[in-house]
């Protein structure tokens, strides 16, 4: 990027404008200069900088003057401001007109390279939103993320907003939707996307563990713990932390993580002082998170403070129209990973994928793509015997827990017998497969495993698969 960026030093003191244009120019950034603020704006008309480097104080026209000119014209190029000892206001107030950044003379040489770094780098992003939107509007594509439908569109254009701050987001929707996806998109078209982006299911680990997985722990905090060891918040620093399944966290754990968001601050498990962390917190949830707060699985405080922005994702079922865009983005997601060549579908898949469902929405989608692409003959179209068999024949969801009118509930039985009853048909129309069922159901996997628990059942549990 370096080679590419111009940077264009204003600045009356001949000494101090070669002596900038010589270092900035050795960092590997295209250079030009100009003595006053006029010599300087019609520089940018001409020579079209990306970063302007401008001193305050100059004859016939200053760089606050500068600045509001390059503002008034609604230039995007950055504005890195030079201010002398005991001119710190006259700083402050070149913020407020939209400077990028200020730096006080005698200039330190490492921050001023830091600076125009991260101004290049703001700018990369700019240009690769744009890019993004331009994409979006002609091609429905955001990121991972395909669909031409009012609903997707509507996501998309949520994303698009909310993505270059650092506000946190709450994204809800059922299993398999996509709202992983979201949350990195979120990332990747943030300032925020050469760091880390680091993903926790709150579901998949034990009530036990929680608090040194999220928070880290030291060496002896507890019984096992031989070595110090960073926590999430740690290993997303600077970057992106989704709590997947948020619903799932235990409320004395949420506790703790309410207070880190507030302070940006955490301590981790048998430390004696806290230290700051810079992480940007997205949280994900299949459960309606008010219903959540209500029955005390959620923190109110919490909820709230997450929920700055909403996104809903919808469920596949609400916009098939997606599907055949969705499935050929994930035909190439597909010959690429498993080296195919697989053209696309036949009509009568199309048909059959518009006829089913979904209960496994996007996640469901993908791994019928990915079975069908591996069967496929080379470089040839997908279609009906590489499907599983009858699918999109019936309603999935009915088929899968053996068709409702067929779960004859006795009179007289309670809600937990009825509810007994459906979670164990559900496994037996799945042959045992407790993610599947936990999908159709629309619970985590661990509320699965805890009702299991609970049944004095008969059935050997030898066969289930995970």
């Amino acid at each position: 990027m370096h080679a590419q960026t111009k940077v264009l030093i204003v600045e009356d003191e001949v000494h101090a404008l070669m002596g900038l244009a010589e270092l900035i120019s050795a960092w590997g950034y295209r250079t030009e200069t100009a003595r006053d603020g006029i010599e300087g704006y019609e520089k940018v008309l001409t020579w079209d900088p990306a970063i302007v480097v401008t001193d305050l104080k100059m004859p016939r026209m200053d760089g606050l003057e500068l600045l509001t000119k390059l503002t008034e014209s609604g230039s995007k190029m950055a504005v890195v401001v030079l201010t002398a000892q005991g001119s710190v206001e006259l700083a402050v107030d070149a913020m407020k007109l939209g400077a990028y950044d200020f730096i006080q003379k005698p200039v330190d040489a490492t921050r001023l390279k830091t600076i125009l770094a991260n101004a290049a780098r703001q700018l990369d992003t700019d240009i690769e939103l744009e890019v993004t939107r331009r994409q979006l509007r002609q091609n429905g594509v955001l990121g991972s993320l395909v669909g031409h439908s009012r609903m997707m569109q509507e996501v998309f254009g949520l994303i698009e907003r909310i993505a270059p701050s650092n506000v946190s987001v709450l994204i809800t929707g059922e299993s398999g939707t996509g709202k992983e996806l979201v949350a990195r998109t979120l990332h990747d078209l943030s300032e925020r996307k050469a760091r880390s982006f680091v993903a926790v299911n709150c579901a998949a680990i034990p009530e036990s563990l929680m608090e040194s997985e999220i928070f880290g722990h030291e060496r002896g905090a507890f019984t096992g713990a031989v070595e110090r060891r960073a926590g999430c918040f740690e290993l997303a620093e600077d970057g992106t932390l989704l709590l997947d399944e948020l619903g799932e966290m235990p409320i004395g754990t949420q506790a703790k993580l309410l207070r880190v968001l507030e302070d940006r601050k955490l301590r981790r498990l048998g430390a004696r002082n806290e230290q700051d962390v810079n992480v940007r917190v997205l949280a994900a949830t299949n459960r309606d998170p008010e219903l959540a707060v209500v029955e005390g699985k959620l923190r109110s405080d919490l909820y709230y403070r997450l929920n700055v922005f909403h996104i809903h994702m919808p469920p596949l079922r609400e916009h098939r129209e997606d599907i055949p865009d969705m499935a050929m983005a994930m035909i190439a997601e597909m010959n690429q990973r498993h080296g195919r060549r697989v053209a696309g579908f036949t009509p009568a898949v199309l048909e059959r994928m518009q006829q089913h469902d979904w209960p496994g929405n996007a996640r469901e989608l993908r791994n019928l793509v990915e079975r069908a692409v591996i069967l496929a003959p080379e470089g040839g179209f997908i279609d009906i015997a590489q499907l599983p068999p009858n699918f999109g024949r019936t309603n999935a969801l009915t088929a899968a827990v053996a068709d409702a009118q067929s779960i004859v509930v006795p009179l007289g039985s309670t809600v937990d017998e009825a509810e007994r009853l459906l979670i164990l048909r559900t496994l037996e129309s799945t042959n045992q497969n407790k993610t599947r069922a936990a999908e159709i159901l629309g619970v985590s996997l661990k509320t699965l495993h805890n009702k299991l628990k609970e049944y004095d059942s008969q059935r050997d549990s030898g066969g289930t698969r995970e």
